[in-house]
């Protein structure tokens, strides 16, 4: 039930946001389009049309936002979150065709170059423009942060951005009026790159979403504090969070406990802690797996000891963890976490593997690679 109040509140955030910027963009977009055809000005045409691509992306945040919010269903059991994404790569189309037609156009204004006919009107519309998009922006990415939308923040940062664009408009209708000298074209090529700068972010961003990219660290560190809280657990290993929307994560993980729990104090263990780190993340854990940790021996305590110092010691070995010693089949397990700037991880797991081998003659030694995957 909470988490379905958060879902809505983050909605209504982006849907009012949204709207805001539309009323906003609609508004400069018109006057700046009306003023810049009246004084020839290109420049502040291209920048009338980047409003209006602003408020196309409004409505696809929007709309992009209502069908990522739909219950899941049968077809879509782990809902429709991952939408959003989908209206990241239209913005970012959107904003690429305003870019194209900007660069186009600009260059034809330099090829066939008009001079522009700025008055104090036309100054003081694009001097309302900055101060407009500069409080614009600060307003929608401070939503976009409260209701954590990549969307929201995108835009917002893409407003600030237009601040600045309008700014080096305003500059250049005021050095054409002081000197006559006419640079507007130039500047047109300028804003036109920062759009087309604006599109390729955006899509960088989706498609690193869509492919599924390295959770932020205080996902995983909130799930391990939560689940370390427990002191049956010793450690809390293989976090792998799962992205199914903004702030819509599926997970499992990996816990170590003695030897000595019955299955019966583990299922109940495993049930405690999903339920905990849904309460306090929203996270749903779908498995939790279990290590084994030897209680039985101190000297099976310091022959872990030795082989985890020993192992961890070889450059781009992060962690040993999931020790465990089979002395009735004399085997020892572990799994070895090894970043990803060694080329020949495979090479380094059975380099480590000689070497256990060595702490403890005469005994398996079995080591499953494990990748750098969460912080």
């Amino acid at each position: 039930m909470a988490e379905q109040k958060q879902n809505i509140s983050r909605e209504k955030t982006i849907v009012r946001t949204g709207i805001i910027g539309i009323v906003a963009n609609v508004f400069l977009a018109s006057f700046k389009a009306v003023v810049g055809l009246t004084v020839h000005s290109t420049a502040m045409v291209l920048d009338a049309v980047n409003n209006f691509s602003d408020v196309l992306s409004s409505v696809v945040t929007i709309i992009g936002t209502k069908i990522a919010s739909k219950k899941p269903d049968k077809k879509h059991p782990l809902g429709h979150g991952r939408v959003e994404y989908l209206s990241q790569m239209i913005i970012a189309a959107l904003i690429l065709y305003a870019g194209i037609t900007a660069l186009w156009e600009s260059i034809q204004k330099i090829i066939h170059p008009v001079d522009p006919e700025h008055s104090a009107i036309s100054l003081t519309v694009i001097s309302v423009a900055v101060v407009v998009k500069i409080f614009l922006g600060l307003y929608v990415r401070k939503q976009g942060k409260t209701a954590r939308s990549d969307l929201l923040i995108s835009s917002g940062t893409d407003a600030l951005f237009d601040a600045i664009l309008s700014t080096a408009v305003l500059i250049s209708a005021v050095i054409l009026m002081l000197f006559k000298f006419n640079i507007e074209a130039y500047v047109s090529v300028i804003i036109s790159l920062f759009i087309l700068k604006a599109g390729f972010e955006i899509i960088k961003e989706a498609v690193d979403d869509m492919l599924g990219h390295r959770v932020e660290g205080e996902y995983t560190q909130k799930v391990k504090e939560c689940v370390s809280s427990f002191p049956e657990v010793h450690g809390v290993y293989d976090v792998i969070l799962h992205n199914y929307g903004p702030d819509r994560y599926l997970g499992s993980l990996h816990i170590e406990i003695d030897d000595t729990t019955t299955a019966d104090k583990i299922d109940s263990l495993t049930r405690a802690i999903s339920g905990k780190v849904f309460a306090d993340t929203g996270i749903i854990l779908t498995a939790i797996g279990i290590y084994s940790r030897n209680t039985s021996d101190d000297e099976l305590m310091r022959i872990r000891d030795e082989i985890t110092k020993l192992v961890v010691d070889h450059e781009h070995v992060l962690q040993l963890h999931g020790f465990y010693v089979d002395e009735v089949r004399k085997r020892v397990t572990f799994d070895v976490v090894i970043g990803f700037e060694e080329e020949d991880r495979e090479k380094l797991l059975a380099h480590v593997v000689e070497d256990a081998r060595k702490v403890v003659p005469g005994y398996e030694v079995v080591a499953a690679l494990d990748s750098d995957i969460s912080d």
